[in-house]
């Protein structure tokens, strides 16, 4: 699915440390809203990576392309910039950055 690409958010309280995977090929940074709700903004270097999630999560790709495979399913699907795709929780998914490197944008739901 696409929708509009977020170009910034306002009246955040951003976390200066950063959540570091992969030996740094995926990288984050949170960022917390009024309304006690959070976001992590971060890069994906390529490779192949597995996220094991809590809570439901959006992965919205701002910039670059990648692929993903939730854990219900067997087929991987292309993400380009302005894509999104939805996390279940208490679930898992894998995300491929072939060349290049991916901008997103993940929800908290």
């Amino acid at each position: 699915m696409t929708h509009p690409t977020p170009l910034e958010f306002a009246a955040v309280t951003a976390v200066c440390k950063a959540n570091i995977y992969f030996d740094g090929n995926v990288v984050s940074h949170t960022v917390k809203f009024a309304d006690g709700s959070k976001k992590t903004l971060g890069l994906i270097y390529p490779g192949s990576y597995e996220f094991r999630t809590g809570a439901p999560e959006r992965m919205e790709i701002i910039a670059g392309t990648c692929r993903a495979k939730l854990s219900d399913t067997t087929d991987w699907t292309v993400y380009p910039a302005g894509a999104f795709f939805d996390v279940p929780g208490d679930s898992s998914f894998e995300i491929a950055v072939d060349d290049g490197i991916v901008e997103y944008v993940c929800s908290f739901q």
